[in-house]
């Protein structure tokens, strides 16, 4: 697994910094006829030429002239009609033998006779999740940026990403949410994590409808999902796919900090705008809020690339929860210091102290009481194989404070399972 860079440099990047304003779309325009006094006005009825090139409007010549051309060009037009009436017609019959009589042909699901939808379609899981979904737009300064977002709760609660409102969180900066209806309204942040890339906003408004939040603990790797949201500020966009993967580690790092994500993984297209927008399965539950893209790009803001990571709805549930009831979002810690120069199997936690004069292994911390030494080799977690110290601290943050993990570690050819209970941690 590659070490992955800053956002939108190495193979993680959070879709944001959108354009506030979707790209414009422009209707063709209107034929314009030629004026009179030589301009255009759209729509006017348009001149006949006369001779020598002069201009004259339509109704002007004698009735004499008019009937005088009139009649044998009916004649021509008529004796023509009949010959190639009778000429062209093996030209232009098509086989019809095939062709449903106008009573048997019915539209399919969605058609324009509006048939029911069937209920695992798409189209039904679009028109379910599409009224609960919201577009984010964030001004603070000079910056700007759009996101999406869903509601939790009726009471005005919705959920979003992190990144989404980090420009105007702790700013004064000013946040819209624009609801399913078209209609703006401004809001506040209730909690925000960085931690683990979400936030919780709040707003004033009636007859908004909650999304359930599903099991992620239940999906399964090929089940199909649908991403929501508004990519380059186009809102109300729909993308399909599956789950491509599951447990798969992400971490972005930050200039405050790392955001590590135990991620879903599917190959619905999620462009930058989508962040904080829900993932849902085939009964229209929440289980994942799209926060990440894979990038082959080395600069700039790239797009998809049929890899894009959400954060499971198992996780939301529990940071929103926190959010809410006290504005602050916690996360589970081990307390022992890992090394990111360690090359060997495995993850090393480090030799000696950090030159900052951080403890290998924090003083009356979890690893300490479990037995943890300085040097130790940490190859798996709960039976499964860790290989760098990103992939450990995202299997640990999975996990809620109090939980209890068996660390495998590795004393040369013998391996001993060590029970951690893990401590908590305010999130930034």
């Amino acid at each position: 697994m590659s070490t992955p860079t800053d956002p939108g440099q190495g193979p993680f990047a959070p879709p944001y910094q959108v354009p506030s304003h979707p790209p414009q779309v422009s209707a063709p325009a209107q034929e314009a006829a030629p004026s009179p006094d030589g301009g255009t006005h759209p729509g006017s009825t348009p001149p006949v030429p006369g001779p020598a090139g002069q201009v004259h409007q339509t109704g002007r010549e004698p009735r004499r002239i008019l009937l005088a051309v009139a009649v044998p060009l009916m004649v021509v037009c008529l004796l023509a009609g009949l010959l190639l009436g009778v000429l062209g017609s093996p030209l232009l019959t098509t086989d019809r033998s095939a062709e449903l009589p106008p009573t048997q042909v019915s539209p399919g699901p969605g058609g324009s006779a509006g048939a029911d939808l069937d209920e695992d379609s798409v189209a039904a899981i679009a028109a379910d999740v599409l009224p609960s979904t919201v577009y984010i737009e964030v001004a603070a300064g000079q910056q700007s940026g759009s996101g999406s977002g869903f509601v939790l709760r009726e009471d005005g609660y919705i959920v979003t990403n992190q990144h989404v409102i980090a420009a105007a969180r702790g700013s004064g900066g000013q946040i819209t949410v624009v609801l399913a209806d078209g209609s703006e309204v401004e809001a506040e942040v209730v909690g925000a994590s960085m931690d683990y890339d979400l936030a919780v906003l709040k707003v004033d408004a009636d007859g908004l409808r909650p999304l359930v939040l599903g099991d992620s603990d239940g999906l399964v790797v090929g089940e199909p999902v649908v991403a929501i949201g508004a990519p380059l500020g186009l809102e109300g966009t729909v993308t399909s796919g599956i789950v491509s993967a599951l447990n798969r580690p992400v971490s972005i790092p930050d200039q405050a900090g790392s955001t590590f994500i135990n991620a879903i993984q599917t190959d619905a297209a999620i462009n930058p705008g989508n962040s904080g927008g829900p993932l849902v399965n085939a009964a229209g539950e929440v289980i994942g809020v799209n926060s990440a893209i894979a990038s082959l790009a080395t600069a700039g803001q790239a797009g998809s690339v049929g890899l894009g990571f959400a954060i499971p709805s198992s996780q939301v549930r529990r940071t929103s929860e926190q959010l809410i009831e006290t504005g602050q979002a916690t996360y589970p810690v081990m307390g022992a210091l890992l090394d990111g120069s360690y090359t060997g199997e495995g993850v090393q936690v480090v030799t000696a102290d950090d030159a900052t004069d951080t403890p290998a292994i924090t003083p009356g911390g979890p690893a300490e009481a479990a037995g943890l030494q300085p040097g130790d080799v940490i190859v798996a977690i709960d039976g499964d194989p860790v290989t760098n110290p990103d992939e450990l601290i995202v299997r640990i943050r999975a996990h809620s404070p109090g939980d209890v993990i068996t660390l495998t570690v590795r004393d040369g050819d013998e391996d001993t399972d060590v029970p951690v209970t893990l401590g908590e941690s305010e999130s930034r």
